[in-house]
């Protein structure tokens, strides 16, 4: 909670220096005039990475280039990753916390390391002809060192360095993590595994140290966050604008010892809005023009205006960042339902519901705030104006489906609560039978000063076999250790799958999606109509067959044009960079199986796989089927 001070502060608008849009653009500018190829955003739906439901960091997408996979780019990358995570959602609605969010990031494949890193950071944020932030506002954190990997020295000197030739001399001191930050100084922070270690003190994988960078926005510091106030306090007196993680080690198994890693990268992130924010003077991201611009349209449709009461921006900008949030999945395919990622989408839009009937909107309005959306984001990242209409009508058909579930939902909640404590019981029967979100439910009782047992609502919950919200959140973690060789087994069926039913069905066929957990691939494609059960036996026999006949698996790199000339299958109104990988199965001497545009990561021969069996053929959406299946089965 912000104390009064906090909230004056956080509430005043300026007119913006610099926008988020010029900020990607310089962010990218500066890293091309580096070295690095800029590459496009990934989607929001993750391909390979069975552990998170979204993209939820700028280096998900790279996971198999930073495993080793050659990227058709090169060695020096960088771009403007749309991520999504729902960990903070609770949080949303405060001075810094968002649903979507864009990661900027520039990224090594074994080429430079801390010493380029950090220089270019500094240099990016401090130089005039970039940034132009005051150096005496700027900390950084490294890793202190213990029993399993030593101090990172080798960073405490390049900041050094780096502040020396700012003329900070005086403070390019080290201090521990419990001494306050001064004005006047040290700047350099020491913090442990569970600040300074990426991704986890002990998890399995590639891992390393990394230095994260802070801006001092100079708010008062809160007692209630502590007697001390240091870069990590969450008093809101610093925002961490950066981190740069290097990758200098490999963990073999959990919790085990660290290797050195011959071949190092180093991968960073800066969060767009939370930049573009302190370098507007604000100390909310939602002081940003593209949220204020969507505080207007809100402002059009009820009888409140933002800034004049704390409740008020708060449901302002719930609506703000969970439709924003909708727009960007919908438009990436991302449909609102009641399993893995579109149910994490329908509670985002129904929560924006209800804050808009807090605030006393009484129309349907999802829709016209996806609209502002679009208008601001659509030049950026086109897919969303190609879908404008698809994302509309998703947002208007959730609207009207969640009007008769909280009208009929209400009625029996407000006849539960009379009678006196909600059990978890009766949480799940307004679940179950209304379809009554189980997060609507625990913030009505909350208001009324209850609460409902999560963990017995959960219980009832995998009794009935339904996907719970724990499961869930548990695939928010991410991280290389998540890459298995099954996943890379089960990404490359779904070439063969892709290539078999177009040769079945015909060409009409198109990949519209695909998502991978350790035990089943699924794959959705272009279809009028229900597959025949011959239909999918042939399927599966003409993937089986490769399998069976070992087919080889390579690689090419080429322009997007040479691809589509050689009948590689891509999306080609899609954003690709200069280069692309060309993944065959099969060569000239056995035949070509497929030739796909792909990212990887993919087996060396299709004996890897094992047999391969469908599970299911369903309809995914109007003209969209969907397959489930399995391999390493007899067949």
């Amino acid at each position: 909670m912000l104390n009064a001070t906090h909230y004056a502060l956080r509430t005043t608008h300026y007119a913006p220096l610099m926008t988020i849009h010029e900020l990607r653009q310089k962010f990218l500018d500066f890293f091309k005039e580096k070295g690095h190829a800029i590459i496009p955003s990934a989607p929001l739906l993750p391909e390979n990475d069975p552990s998170v439901l979204f993209n939820t960091a700028g280096m998900q997408p790279l996971v198999p280039y930073l495993k080793g996979e050659i990227h058709p780019m090169g060695t020096r990358l960088a771009d403007a990753q749309k991520c999504l995570r729902t960990g903070d959602i609770d949080e949303v609605g405060d001075n810094r916390h968002l649903t979507f969010f864009e990661m900027l990031g520039n990224w090594s494949l074994g080429d430079y390391f801390k010493e380029e890193s950090i220089a270019w950071s500094f240099e990016f944020l401090t130089s005039d002809r970039w940034l132009g932030i005051d150096p005496k506002k700027i900390y950084v954190t490294v890793f202190e060192g213990d029993a399993d990997a030593p101090r990172d020295e080798t960073s405490i000197g390049i900041w050094q360095a780096q502040y020396e030739v700012k003329g900070i001399a005086a403070e390019i001191g080290v201090a521990e993590k419990d001494e306050p930050a001064e004005v006047d100084g040290a700047r350099i922070y020491l913090y442990p595994k569970s600040k300074n270690w990426w991704p986890g003190a002990t998890a399995k994988g590639l891992c390393g140290p990394d230095t994260e960078i802070f801006y001092d926005t100079g708010l008062p510091h809160s007692p209630a966050f502590g007697a001390v106030c240091h870069p990590n306090c969450d008093c809101g007196r610093f925002v961490e604008i950066w981190n740069n993680v290097f990758m200098q080690f490999n963990r073999v198994e959990e919790g085990g010892s660290l290797e050195v890693l011959p071949k190092k990268n180093v991968d960073t992130g800066m969060g767009l809005e939370r930049t573009a924010a302190v370098l507007n003077g604000f100390t909310t991201v939602y002081d940003l023009d593209v949220f204020q611009v969507i505080f207007r349209e809100i402002e059009s449709l009820c009888d409140k205006q933002y800034g004049k009461e704390e409740a008020v921006d708060r449901s302002m900008r719930i609506i703000a960042d969970h439709v924003r949030s909708a727009t960007f999945a919908i438009g990436d395919g991302i449909i609102p339902s009641n399993v893995q990622q579109g149910y994490i989408i329908r509670r985002l839009i129904r929560r924006a519901i209800r804050e808009g009937r807090r605030i006393g909107i009484t129309e349907s309005f999802c829709d016209k705030i996806a609209n502002v959306v679009i208008g601001e984001f659509g030049v950026q990242y086109r897919e969303l104006e190609t879908k404008r209409s698809e994302i509309i009508a998703e947002l208007v058909k959730e609207e009207e489906k969640f009007s008769k579930t909280v009208a009929n939902g209400m009625k029996e909640l407000e006849r539960i609560l009379e009678k006196g404590v909600m059990t978890s019981e009766q949480a799940f029967m307004l679940y179950s039978t209304y379809g009554f979100p189980l997060e609507l439910t625990e913030e009505i009782v909350r208001e009324r000063g209850g609460s409902v047992d999560h963990e017995a609502f959960m219980a009832e919950f995998e009794k009935h076999q339904e996907l719970s919200r724990t499961a869930s959140a548990g695939m928010f973690k991410g991280g290389l250790q998540d890459h298995s060789a099954e996943t890379t087994r089960l990404h490359t069926a779904t070439h063969l799958l892709h290539a078999a039913l177009r040769k079945v069905l015909g060409d009409h066929v198109q990949q519209k999606g695909s998502n991978i957990t350790a035990e089943r691939l699924r794959f959705d494609f272009s279809h009028p109509s229900k597959m025949t059960a011959e239909e999918i036996a042939e399927v599966e026999r003409l993937v089986n067959g490769a399998i069976q006949k070992d087919f080889p698996v390579t690689m090419e790199v080429m322009s997007p044009s040479e691809a589509k000339e050689s009948g590689a299958l891509g999306f080609f109104e899609q954003k690709y960079g200069d280069r692309v990988n060309v993944y065959t199965v099969g060569n000239d001497q056995t035949g070509v199986f497929s030739k796909e545009i792909c990212g990887g990561p993919h087996v060396e021969h299709l004996g890897e796989l094992g047999g391969f069996k469908i599970q299911k053929e369903e309809a995914s959406s109007a003209g969209i089927r969907r397959i489930k299946a399995i391999i390493g089965v007899g067949h």
